[in-house]
């Protein structure tokens, strides 16, 4: 099977800055409740107690927003309950010659990654990694006096149309201004899929920008902007410690997208 031999070419690093544009709440579990305590709270680091964004939170809107945006991609997943189903797109079966995951010439599946079901029970592991974003900018929000550590409170009140009782509640949020660190890794297999696989990125990047990340964004929450500042290219040479072996970049514009892809492939046969 094709899938078990993927070499790895290098790796293609993006970072740059989240920054939040209103509020933003990624909600916890509660472990006990308490009288006047906040009714969803932000996920927190265990160590720093500092709020973070999952890694998985924007992996799995940036792939959701790519399978929105490709055409002729179906739901055929339900990822929910049987009660409940969530439905999504996830490539499972191999060509017709059988050796090759139709993930390889799906869009999002050839970055995302896809599992079984199928007859073969075949998975095509993701190119793309996203890492948890840690909070760069806390002495800011030390400085907003909320009640809540580095964070806000939201109160609501849902009115209940028909008999107009209320049912107020609190939420809590990272408040707008807040900026995370970015980092997202890219495994450079095929030199000649980097264009259309970092095009596709950008694209995901650009909608989330236009949507919401985390709970409650038909009510204006999750406003957010991810501004990539820093885009290296780094051969699997690199890792071994041999210089030229790595090209830095600044943008995911088609000029950059071009010069990494020539990088790659110039290393090539």
């Amino acid at each position: 099977m094709e899938n078990q031999y993927r070499k790895l070419k290098g790796k293609i690093q993006i970072m740059g800055d989240l920054e939040c544009l209103t509020g933003l709440h990624i909600g916890a579990s509660k472990e006990n409740i308490e009288i006047g305590a906040l009714d969803s709270p932000v996920v927190r680091d265990q160590i720093t107690r500092e709020p973070y964004i999952p890694g998985s939170s924007i992996k799995g809107k940036l792939r959701t927003l790519l399978e929105k945006a490709s055409p002729n991609l179906l739901p055929n997943r339900n990822g929910g309950t049987e009660r409940n189903p969530v439905m999504r797109h996830e490539c499972s079966d191999v060509d017709p010659a059988g050796s090759t995951p139709c993930a390889k010439n799906c869009p999002v599946c050839r970055l995302f990654g896809s599992t079984g079901p199928g007859e073969r029970n075949q998975n095509y592991p993701a190119r793309i990694k996203v890492r948890d974003l840690s909070l760069t900018n806390r002495q800011d929000l030390e400085k907003i006096d909320t009640g809540l550590f580095l964070t806000e409170w939201k109160f609501e009140n849902g009115i209940d149309r028909i008999t107009s009782a209320a049912n107020p509640r609190n939420i809590e949020r990272v408040p707008k201004g807040a900026i995370f660190s970015f980092s997202l890794i890219y495994d450079v297999e095929d030199a000649e899929e980097i264009k259309p696989d970092l095009e596709n990125l950008n694209l995901a990047i650009r909608l989330l920008d236009e949507d919401s990340l985390g709970g409650h964004g038909s009510r204006g929450y999750g406003h957010v902007k991810i501004t990539p500042k820093n885009i290296e290219g780094r051969l699997t040479d690199f890792y071994r410690g041999m210089p030229e072996t790595k090209l830095s970049v600044q943008t995911l514009s088609e000029d950059d997208i071009h010069k990494l892809k020539a990088f790659f492939a110039s290393q090539e046969g």
